[in-house]
Protein backbone atom coordinates (compact mmCIF):
# COMPACT_ATOMS: atom_id res chain seq x y z
CA UNK A 1 0.00 0.00 0.00
CA UNK A 2 1.30 3.45 -0.90
CA UNK A 3 1.54 5.94 1.94
CA UNK A 4 3.09 9.39 1.94
CA UNK A 5 5.08 10.03 5.12
CA UNK A 6 4.81 13.79 4.82
CA UNK A 7 4.22 16.61 2.36
CA UNK A 8 7.76 16.32 1.02
CA UNK A 9 7.26 12.62 0.24
CA UNK A 10 4.02 13.42 -1.61
CA UNK A 11 5.70 16.06 -3.76
CA UNK A 12 8.77 13.87 -4.33
CA UNK A 13 6.52 11.11 -5.66
CA UNK A 14 4.97 13.59 -8.07
CA UNK A 15 8.37 14.21 -9.64
CA UNK A 16 9.49 10.57 -9.74
CA UNK A 17 6.69 9.04 -11.80
CA UNK A 18 6.92 5.69 -13.61
CA UNK A 19 6.72 5.91 -17.40
CA UNK A 20 4.72 3.93 -19.90
CA UNK A 21 6.32 0.84 -21.46
CA UNK A 22 6.99 2.21 -24.94
CA UNK A 23 7.94 -1.23 -26.29
CA UNK A 24 4.48 -2.53 -25.33
CA UNK A 25 2.90 0.53 -26.91
CA UNK A 26 4.79 -0.16 -30.14
CA UNK A 27 3.72 -3.82 -30.17
CA UNK A 28 0.10 -2.84 -29.64
CA UNK A 29 0.27 -0.32 -32.49
CA UNK A 30 1.80 -2.95 -34.74
CA UNK A 31 -1.06 -5.29 -33.93
CA UNK A 32 -3.59 -2.51 -34.65
CA UNK A 33 -2.03 -2.02 -38.06
CA UNK A 34 -2.43 -5.72 -38.86
CA UNK A 35 -6.12 -6.12 -37.90
CA UNK A 36 -8.75 -6.76 -40.56
CA UNK A 37 -9.96 -3.19 -41.02
CA UNK A 38 -8.85 -0.08 -42.87
CA UNK A 39 -6.28 1.85 -40.87
CA UNK A 40 -7.98 4.35 -38.57
CA UNK A 41 -11.47 3.06 -39.26
CA UNK A 42 -12.26 2.56 -35.58
CA UNK A 43 -11.26 6.13 -34.82
CA UNK A 44 -10.31 6.90 -31.25
CA UNK A 45 -10.93 3.31 -30.17
CA UNK A 46 -7.62 2.53 -31.88
CA UNK A 47 -5.80 4.89 -29.50
CA UNK A 48 -7.08 3.28 -26.31
CA UNK A 49 -5.49 -0.16 -26.66
CA UNK A 50 -1.91 1.14 -27.12
CA UNK A 51 -2.47 3.54 -24.20
CA UNK A 52 -3.56 0.67 -21.97
CA UNK A 53 -0.76 -1.53 -23.27
CA UNK A 54 1.84 0.99 -22.18
CA UNK A 55 0.72 0.88 -18.55
CA UNK A 56 0.07 -2.86 -18.40
CA UNK A 57 3.25 -3.80 -20.27
CA UNK A 58 1.54 -6.12 -22.74
CA UNK A 59 0.39 -5.77 -26.33
CA UNK A 60 -2.98 -7.29 -25.35
CA UNK A 61 -4.18 -5.24 -22.37
CA UNK A 62 -7.35 -5.93 -20.41
CA UNK A 63 -10.01 -4.09 -18.42
CA UNK A 64 -11.51 -6.87 -16.33
CA UNK A 65 -10.70 -5.63 -12.82
CA UNK A 66 -12.06 -2.08 -12.59
CA UNK A 67 -11.69 -0.26 -9.27
CA UNK A 68 -14.03 2.63 -8.45
CA UNK A 69 -13.80 4.73 -5.31
CA UNK A 70 -16.16 7.50 -4.25
CA UNK A 71 -14.91 9.94 -1.61
CA UNK A 72 -17.22 12.25 0.34
CA UNK A 73 -16.42 15.37 2.33
CA UNK A 74 -18.05 18.53 3.66
CA UNK A 75 -16.91 22.10 3.08
CA UNK A 76 -16.99 25.10 5.36
CA UNK A 77 -17.39 27.45 2.41
CA UNK A 78 -20.85 25.94 1.80
CA UNK A 79 -22.10 28.13 4.66
CA UNK A 80 -21.71 31.10 2.31
CA UNK A 81 -24.64 29.88 0.20
CA UNK A 82 -22.63 28.67 -2.78
CA UNK A 83 -24.71 25.53 -3.32
CA UNK A 84 -28.36 24.85 -4.07
CA UNK A 85 -28.40 22.09 -1.41
CA UNK A 86 -27.72 22.04 2.35
CA UNK A 87 -24.60 20.28 3.64
CA UNK A 88 -26.58 17.48 5.31
CA UNK A 89 -27.22 16.12 1.82
CA UNK A 90 -23.62 14.83 1.71
CA UNK A 91 -24.21 12.32 4.51
CA UNK A 92 -27.65 11.49 3.17
CA UNK A 93 -26.18 10.66 -0.22
CA UNK A 94 -23.47 8.52 1.38
CA UNK A 95 -26.28 6.48 2.94
CA UNK A 96 -27.90 6.28 -0.49
CA UNK A 97 -24.64 5.09 -2.07
CA UNK A 98 -24.28 2.41 0.57
CA UNK A 99 -27.88 1.31 0.01
CA UNK A 100 -27.23 1.04 -3.73
CA UNK A 101 -29.71 3.74 -4.71
CA UNK A 102 -27.61 6.30 -6.59
CA UNK A 103 -26.67 6.70 -10.23
CA UNK A 104 -23.12 5.55 -9.60
CA UNK A 105 -24.38 2.32 -8.05
CA UNK A 106 -26.34 1.49 -11.19
CA UNK A 107 -23.51 2.52 -13.52
CA UNK A 108 -20.77 0.76 -11.55
CA UNK A 109 -22.89 -2.39 -11.46
CA UNK A 110 -23.46 -2.18 -15.20
CA UNK A 111 -19.76 -1.85 -16.01
CA UNK A 112 -18.73 -4.41 -13.40
CA UNK A 113 -16.63 -2.00 -11.33
CA UNK A 114 -15.85 -2.76 -7.70
CA UNK A 115 -17.20 0.32 -5.91
CA UNK A 116 -16.11 1.59 -2.48
CA UNK A 117 -17.60 4.59 -0.68
CA UNK A 118 -15.25 6.47 1.66
CA UNK A 119 -16.72 9.30 3.78
CA UNK A 120 -14.10 11.60 5.28
CA UNK A 121 -14.99 13.33 8.57
CA UNK A 122 -18.42 14.48 7.42
CA UNK A 123 -19.11 15.78 10.91
CA UNK A 124 -16.19 18.20 10.59
CA UNK A 125 -16.47 20.42 7.50
CA UNK A 126 -13.22 21.86 6.20
CA UNK A 127 -12.34 25.45 6.97
CA UNK A 128 -14.05 28.14 4.91
CA UNK A 129 -11.43 28.74 2.21
CA UNK A 130 -12.51 32.37 1.86
CA UNK A 131 -11.41 32.99 5.45
CA UNK A 132 -8.94 30.25 6.45
CA UNK A 133 -7.14 27.18 5.07
CA UNK A 134 -9.37 24.25 4.26
CA UNK A 135 -7.23 21.81 6.24
CA UNK A 136 -4.25 21.57 8.52
CA UNK A 137 -1.16 19.85 7.15
CA UNK A 138 -2.05 16.75 9.17
CA UNK A 139 -5.59 16.67 7.79
CA UNK A 140 -4.46 17.14 4.21
CA UNK A 141 -1.85 14.38 4.48
CA UNK A 142 -4.46 12.05 6.00
CA UNK A 143 -6.82 12.73 3.11
CA UNK A 144 -4.11 12.11 0.52
CA UNK A 145 -3.24 8.83 2.21
CA UNK A 146 -6.91 7.84 2.48
CA UNK A 147 -7.07 8.12 -1.29
CA UNK A 148 -3.78 6.36 -1.97
CA UNK A 149 -4.78 3.45 0.26
CA UNK A 150 -7.73 2.62 -1.99
CA UNK A 151 -5.61 1.82 -5.06
CA UNK A 152 -4.07 -1.62 -5.52
CA UNK A 153 -1.72 -2.78 -8.29
CA UNK A 154 -4.01 -5.64 -9.32
CA UNK A 155 -6.55 -3.25 -10.87
CA UNK A 156 -6.61 -3.06 -14.66
CA UNK A 157 -8.31 0.34 -14.63
CA UNK A 158 -9.53 2.72 -11.94
CA UNK A 159 -11.64 5.82 -11.51
CA UNK A 160 -12.65 8.03 -8.61
CA UNK A 161 -15.76 10.03 -7.85
CA UNK A 162 -16.87 12.49 -5.21
CA UNK A 163 -19.75 13.80 -3.17
CA UNK A 164 -19.53 17.04 -1.24
CA UNK A 165 -22.02 19.88 -1.12
CA UNK A 166 -20.30 23.09 -2.19
CA UNK A 167 -17.25 21.38 -3.66
CA UNK A 168 -17.36 23.11 -7.04
CA UNK A 169 -16.23 26.25 -5.18
CA UNK A 170 -12.87 24.87 -3.97
CA UNK A 171 -12.56 23.10 -7.33
CA UNK A 172 -12.82 26.45 -9.12
CA UNK A 173 -10.26 27.97 -6.74
CA UNK A 174 -7.82 25.14 -7.42
CA UNK A 175 -8.14 25.61 -11.18
CA UNK A 176 -7.73 29.37 -11.01
CA UNK A 177 -4.60 29.00 -8.88
CA UNK A 178 -3.14 26.26 -11.07
CA UNK A 179 -3.78 27.78 -14.49
CA UNK A 180 -4.74 31.41 -13.99
CA UNK A 181 -7.70 33.27 -15.42
CA UNK A 182 -10.35 35.23 -13.59
CA UNK A 183 -12.46 33.59 -10.92
CA UNK A 184 -15.74 33.92 -12.78
CA UNK A 185 -14.42 31.93 -15.75
CA UNK A 186 -13.86 28.89 -13.54
CA UNK A 187 -17.12 29.15 -11.59
CA UNK A 188 -20.14 27.32 -12.96
CA UNK A 189 -23.61 26.59 -11.63
CA UNK A 190 -22.59 23.41 -9.82
CA UNK A 191 -25.71 21.72 -8.47
CA UNK A 192 -27.94 24.38 -10.04
CA UNK A 193 -27.32 27.46 -7.93
CA UNK A 194 -29.23 30.66 -8.86
CA UNK A 195 -27.71 33.99 -9.95
CA UNK A 196 -27.23 35.19 -6.39
CA UNK A 197 -25.59 31.92 -5.41
CA UNK A 198 -23.32 32.08 -8.44
CA UNK A 199 -22.23 35.57 -7.42
CA UNK A 200 -21.49 34.34 -3.91
CA UNK A 201 -19.40 31.53 -5.36
CA UNK A 202 -17.31 33.92 -7.45
CA UNK A 203 -16.80 36.17 -4.45
CA UNK A 204 -15.71 33.23 -2.31
CA UNK A 205 -13.21 32.01 -4.90
CA UNK A 206 -11.76 35.49 -5.36
CA UNK A 207 -11.43 35.93 -1.60
CA UNK A 208 -9.76 32.52 -1.26
CA UNK A 209 -7.20 33.29 -3.95
CA UNK A 210 -6.44 36.70 -2.48
CA UNK A 211 -5.98 35.17 0.97
CA UNK A 212 -4.04 32.02 0.12
CA UNK A 213 -2.48 32.62 -3.27
CA UNK A 214 0.98 33.70 -2.09
CA UNK A 215 1.18 30.69 0.26
CA UNK A 216 0.22 28.10 -2.37
CA UNK A 217 3.85 27.31 -3.07
CA UNK A 218 3.34 23.74 -4.28
CA UNK A 219 0.68 21.07 -4.84
CA UNK A 220 0.44 20.10 -1.16
CA UNK A 221 -0.07 23.62 0.14
CA UNK A 222 -2.50 24.39 -2.68
CA UNK A 223 -4.64 21.35 -1.88
CA UNK A 224 -4.38 22.06 1.85
CA UNK A 225 -5.45 25.67 1.61
CA UNK A 226 -7.94 25.64 -1.28
CA UNK A 227 -9.19 22.07 -1.50
CA UNK A 228 -11.14 19.65 0.64
CA UNK A 229 -10.82 16.19 2.10
CA UNK A 230 -12.51 14.32 -0.75
CA UNK A 231 -10.61 16.46 -3.26
CA UNK A 232 -7.23 15.67 -1.70
CA UNK A 233 -8.23 12.00 -1.47
CA UNK A 234 -8.89 11.91 -5.21
CA UNK A 235 -5.50 13.49 -5.86
CA UNK A 236 -3.84 10.89 -3.64
CA UNK A 237 -5.66 8.05 -5.37
CA UNK A 238 -4.79 9.19 -8.88
CA UNK A 239 -1.14 9.67 -7.91
CA UNK A 240 -1.09 6.20 -6.31
CA UNK A 241 -2.57 4.78 -9.51
CA UNK A 242 0.37 6.21 -11.44
CA UNK A 243 2.83 4.77 -8.93
CA UNK A 244 1.15 1.35 -9.32
CA UNK A 245 1.05 1.75 -13.13
CA UNK A 246 -2.75 1.53 -13.13
CA UNK A 247 -4.47 3.54 -15.89
CA UNK A 248 -6.99 6.08 -14.61
CA UNK A 249 -10.22 7.33 -16.13
CA UNK A 250 -10.84 10.93 -15.09
CA UNK A 251 -14.43 11.87 -14.29
CA UNK A 252 -15.75 15.43 -14.29
CA UNK A 253 -14.75 18.90 -13.24
CA UNK A 254 -14.12 18.25 -9.55
CA UNK A 255 -12.11 15.09 -10.14
CA UNK A 256 -9.95 16.94 -12.66
CA UNK A 257 -9.66 20.00 -10.42
CA UNK A 258 -8.28 17.73 -7.70
CA UNK A 259 -5.20 17.03 -9.81
CA UNK A 260 -4.89 20.54 -11.29
CA UNK A 261 -2.12 21.49 -8.81
CA UNK A 262 -0.29 18.26 -9.62
CA UNK A 263 -0.49 18.86 -13.38
CA UNK A 264 0.63 22.47 -12.95
CA UNK A 265 3.73 21.18 -11.13
CA UNK A 266 4.37 18.28 -13.54
CA UNK A 267 2.50 18.36 -16.89
CA UNK A 268 3.43 14.70 -17.50
CA UNK A 269 1.25 13.68 -14.58
CA UNK A 270 -1.75 12.93 -16.81
CA UNK A 271 0.16 10.49 -19.03
CA UNK A 272 -1.61 7.57 -17.31
CA UNK A 273 -5.04 9.21 -17.58
CA UNK A 274 -7.88 9.12 -20.07
CA UNK A 275 -10.50 11.87 -19.88
CA UNK A 276 -13.76 9.96 -19.62
CA UNK A 277 -16.01 12.87 -20.55
CA UNK A 278 -16.37 16.63 -20.65
CA UNK A 279 -19.03 17.73 -18.20
CA UNK A 280 -21.52 20.55 -18.54
CA UNK A 281 -19.81 22.40 -15.68
CA UNK A 282 -18.23 25.64 -16.80
CA UNK A 283 -14.46 25.39 -16.90
CA UNK A 284 -14.13 21.65 -17.47
CA UNK A 285 -13.40 21.99 -21.18
CA UNK A 286 -10.72 24.59 -20.38
CA UNK A 287 -9.25 22.37 -17.69
CA UNK A 288 -8.99 19.38 -20.05
CA UNK A 289 -7.27 21.64 -22.59
CA UNK A 290 -4.66 22.52 -19.96
CA UNK A 291 -4.23 18.78 -19.34
CA UNK A 292 -3.83 18.10 -23.07
CA UNK A 293 -6.64 15.52 -22.95
CA UNK A 294 -9.52 15.02 -25.36
CA UNK A 295 -12.61 13.55 -23.66
CA UNK A 296 -14.00 10.24 -24.84
CA UNK A 297 -17.59 11.41 -24.32
CA UNK A 298 -19.54 14.67 -24.40
CA UNK A 299 -22.91 13.93 -22.84
CA UNK A 300 -23.53 17.16 -20.88
CA UNK A 301 -23.34 15.19 -17.63
CA UNK A 302 -22.64 17.12 -14.41
CA UNK A 303 -23.53 14.67 -11.66
CA UNK A 304 -20.10 13.77 -10.34
CA UNK A 305 -19.92 10.55 -8.32
CA UNK A 306 -17.64 9.06 -11.00
CA UNK A 307 -20.70 8.63 -13.23
CA UNK A 308 -19.11 9.80 -16.47
CA UNK A 309 -16.09 7.58 -15.92
CA UNK A 310 -18.33 4.56 -15.30
CA UNK A 311 -20.00 5.13 -18.66
CA UNK A 312 -16.62 5.45 -20.39
CA UNK A 313 -15.48 2.07 -19.05
CA UNK A 314 -17.64 0.52 -21.78
CA UNK A 315 -15.68 2.40 -24.46
CA UNK A 316 -12.39 1.14 -23.05
CA UNK A 317 -13.71 -2.40 -23.08
CA UNK A 318 -14.98 -1.98 -26.64
CA UNK A 319 -11.55 -0.79 -27.72
CA UNK A 320 -9.82 -3.73 -26.06
CA UNK A 321 -12.34 -6.25 -27.41
CA UNK A 322 -11.67 -5.21 -30.99
CA UNK A 323 -7.93 -5.04 -30.36
CA UNK A 324 -7.67 -8.45 -28.75
CA UNK A 325 -10.32 -10.47 -30.57
CA UNK A 326 -10.13 -9.33 -34.18
CA UNK A 327 -8.11 -11.44 -36.59
CA UNK A 328 -5.09 -10.07 -38.40
CA UNK A 329 -5.04 -9.98 -42.18
CA UNK A 330 -2.68 -12.96 -42.14
CA UNK A 331 -4.83 -14.98 -39.74
CA UNK A 332 -8.00 -14.37 -41.74
CA UNK A 333 -6.30 -14.83 -45.14
CA UNK A 334 -7.57 -11.39 -46.18
CA UNK A 335 -5.54 -9.27 -48.54
CA UNK A 336 -4.22 -6.06 -46.96
CA UNK A 337 -4.15 -2.58 -48.45
CA UNK A 338 -1.72 -1.98 -51.30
Amino acid sequence: MIRFADAAAFEAALHDLPLADEAAVARARTRQAELTKPAGSLGRLEEIAPFMAGWQGTERPRAEQVRAVLFAGNHGVAARGVSAFPTEVTAQMVANFRAGGAAINALADLCGAELSVIPLALDRPTGDIAAEPAMSATECLAALNAGAAQVTPDADLMFVGEMGIGNTTPAAALCAKAFGGDCEAWCGRGSGVDDAGAARKVAAVCAALALHGPDCTGPFETLRRLGGREIAAMAGAILAARMHRVPALLDGFICCAAIAPLVAANPAFTDHCLAAHCSAEAGHVRLLAHFGLEPLLRLDMRLGEGSGAAVAVHLVRAALATHNQMATFAEAAVAGAH
